[in-house]
């Protein structure tokens, strides 16, 4: 007898391990590990961020293409560029945009539909120390120290927690891009390559060490990256986020 109940018991760890370890492949395999996330980590004290939309002429940039080139023009080189939150029809800046101190569109507290509606949503910033940072619109606050900001929605994560509308396992899948701020006080800028939903895209950033983080858009969503083979061009926006360094560096 207790041959067999040993024998039952060793079979019943044995279930219960493989069955974790399937778990934790099919975990590994899923859209949401960095396999199938593409990602740049902003350090402000080796490169500049900065936050475009419209060029020298005051003709809106667009695409990545076109902001590669401007920078381009300055005598810059173009290291990172991805799309930063939602526009309305006239490629104008749904919700907040500051640039270079000045603000070119206001907060935006009402209520509405789409994901930037979906409170709480967010804004992304960079102050004149070069640290930035994620809050909720409600948190937001400028003191005349903020350099760029960008406003979108919704969080995908508050104060570590994951945005209390995302539901585990659902089927409302699109490619995503968003940023959120490491311990270290680095931004994290990521897109999906294949499309994920919003829990999954949240809990990325959860296990990476972020607090806050912020959607950026979705199926429009494209990121510049060379440094990883990632060159995506194209695309139609309105603001978008370019991290540069000197051509001669």
């Amino acid at each position: 007898m207790n041959t067999t109940r040993t024998l039952k018991r060793s079979t019943t760890i044995l279930a219960a391990l493989i069955c974790l370890l399937a778990a934790g492949l099919f975990s590994f395999a899923g859209p949401e590990n960095d396999e199938h996330i593409l990602s740049y980590t902003f350090d402000p004290a080796v490169r500049d961020l900065e936050l475009y939309w419209k060029d020298d002429r005051g003709e809106i940039l667009s695409s990545l293409g076109n902001l590669k080139k401007h920078v381009e023009s300055k005598g810059q080189s173009l290291v990172f560029a991805m799309n930063a939150g939602m526009f309305k029809k006239d490629h104008s800046p749904q919700g907040l945009f500051i640039r270079d101190l000045k603000t070119v569109a206001p907060l935006d507290t009402g209520s509405g539909y789409g994901n930037f509606y979906l409170k709480p949503n967010g804004v992304f910033y960079i102050t004149t120390s070069r640290s930035p940072a994620v809050c909720t619109t409600e948190r937001f606050s400028n003191k005349g120290d903020v350099l760029y900001a960008t406003q979108s929605g919704p969080m995908l994560l508050i104060d570590g927690a994951i945005h209390p509308e995302f539901r585990q396992g659902s089927k409302n899948l699109n490619v995503r891009n968003g940023v959120g701020i490491l311990p270290d006080g680095k931004a994290l800028f990521a897109m999906s390559k294949t499309e994920i939903n919003l829990y999954d895209f949240a809990e990325w950033f959860q296990r990476k060490g972020c607090k806050n983080a912020l959607y950026f858009d979705g199926s429009v969503s494209r990121t510049y990256l060379p440094e990883k083979n990632w060159t995506q061009m194209d695309g139609i926006f309105g603001v978008m986020i370019g991290v540069t360094e000197p051509n001669d560096r």
